[in-house]
C-alpha cells in the first residue's frame, strides 16, 4: 500500500526522455528514501516537508554515503517531488530549494596511447579472435572472427566518434553512412545529431557489416542493428561494457573512450562549441571541463619536459 501511495512507478514510467540506466538509478534512489520514510511512519508524499527531506540528507552522511550519491538522490527527490505537484498528487513542493553537498570533482579519466592501442589489438594468444568466441561462451568457430571484427569497429566508433555506449549500441544501418564518413546518433532526450566517421572507424565497420555480422545473425535478428552478440540479438550497452572490460589492458568504463575523444580534440585545437556539437551535450559547460583536462595534460608534459619545471 505504501508503494501505490508514493506512486514511483507512475513518476518513473513519465521518464521517457532518459535513458534505462537513468530511470533504474531514479528508482534505486526514490525506494531508498521511501523505506527510510516508512520506518518513520510517513506514509506518503503528502505528509513529507522540507524538514524530512534534510534530515533524510543528514542521515546518509552519518551512513558514510559519498557527497556525490547525496547529491544524486538529493536531484532526484527535487525531480520527483516536482512532478507530484504538476500531477496533481501533491499540493505542495518540500523540495524547492532543497540543497546537498555538491560531488567532488572529478576530471574525466583518459587513455593513454598504449591503451587505446591494446583495445583494438586482437585478444592474447592468437590474432584471429579466437579468445573472444572462448569468452562469449560459444563453440562456434565461425562466430570467432566475426566476434572480434565486431569488438573492433565498436571500439573505433567509441573512439573516434565519442559516441555514448547507449548510442552506438542502439544504432541502425541506414544510419551509417559509410561513402560520406558519417553517422546520425540519437542521443539523450532524443535529439539527433551527426557525427563525422575517423578513417579507422569506416574501415573497422565496412569489414564488420561486410564479413561479420551475417555470421552472427540470425532468424530472431533485428533487421537493422548494426551491433550483434553471439545470440544474434542487438548488442546491449551490458554485454558491450564487457567487451571493453575484455579487451582493456585496465579496468576501463567505455565513457572513458568519449572523455578521451573530446581531450584529443581539444588538444589538437578543435573549437568548445564544435566539440559540444559533436558530444551532444545541450550545455556547453557540461563540455568544458575537457578543457581542464587538457590543461592538467599540458601541465604534466610541462613538467615532465622542461628544464626549469
Amino acid at each position: 500500500m505504501i508503494v501505490v501511495a508514493w506512486h514511483l512507478d507512475e513518476f518513473l514510467r513519465s521518464l521517457t526522455a532518459v535513458a534505462d540506466s537513468t530511470v533504474e538509478a531514479y528508482g534505486r534512489d526514490l525506494r531508498s528514501f521511501t523505506t527510510w520514510a516508512g520506518r518513520l511512519g510517513l506514509e506518503g508524499p503528502s505528509v513529507v516537508d522540507r524538514t524530512t527531506l534534510r534530515r533524510y540528507l543528514a542521515y546518509l552522511a552519518t551512513r558514510g554515503q559519498a557527497r556525490r550519491t547525496i547529491a544524486r538522490r538529493a536531484s532526484a527527490l527535487r525531480r520527483y517531488f516536482r512532478w507530484l505537484q504538476r500531477s496533481g498528487f501533491s499540493d505542495h513542493d518540500p523540495s524547492a530549494g532543497l540543497s546537498a553537498p555538491k560531488g567532488e570533482a572529478r576530471l574525466p579519466r583518459v587513455l593513454r596511447p598504449d591503451e587505446l592501442r591494446h583495445l583494438v589489438a586482437p585478444p592474447a594468444g592468437d590474432g584471429t579472435g579466437t579468445g573472444a568466441a572462448a569468452w562469449a561462451g560459444t563453440g562456434r568457430g565461425v562466430g570467432a572472427g566475426a566476434v572480434e571484427l565486431r569488438d573492433v569497429a565498436l571500439v573505433e566508433l567509441l573512439y573516434g566518434s565519442g559516441l555514448r555506449i547507449a548510442e552506438a549500441t542502439a544504432l541502425d544501418v541506414d544510419e551509417v553512412d559509410l561513402g560520406r564518413g558519417r553517422v546520425v546518433v540519437w542521443g539523450k532526450g532524443g535529439k539527433q545529431r551527426t557525427v563525422p566517421l575517423s578513417d579507422p572507424a569506416v574501415h573497422a565497420l565496412r569489414r564488420w557489416l561486410a564479413d561479420g555480422r551475417a555470421a552472427l545473425a540470425t532468424a530472431h535478428t533485428p533487421a537493422g542493428a548494426v551491433f550483434l552478440n553471439m545470440r544474434g540479438r542487438r548488442l546491449t550497452p551490458r554485454d558491450a561494457r564487457r567487451i571493453i572490460d575484455r579487451r582493456a589492458s585496465e579496468p576501463t568504463h567505455p565513457h572513458a573512450l568519449r572523455h578521451t575523444f573530446a581531450t584529443h580534440l581539444l588538444d589538437g585545437g578543435a573549437d568548445l562549441r564544435v566539440v559540444q556539437e559533436l558530444l551532444g551535450h545541450s550545455d556547453v559547460a557540461t563540455t568544458q571541463r575537457y578543457t581542464h583536462v587538457s590543461k592538467e595534460r599540458l601541465r604534466t608534459v610541462f613538467d615532465a619536459t622542461h628544464p626549469r619545471a
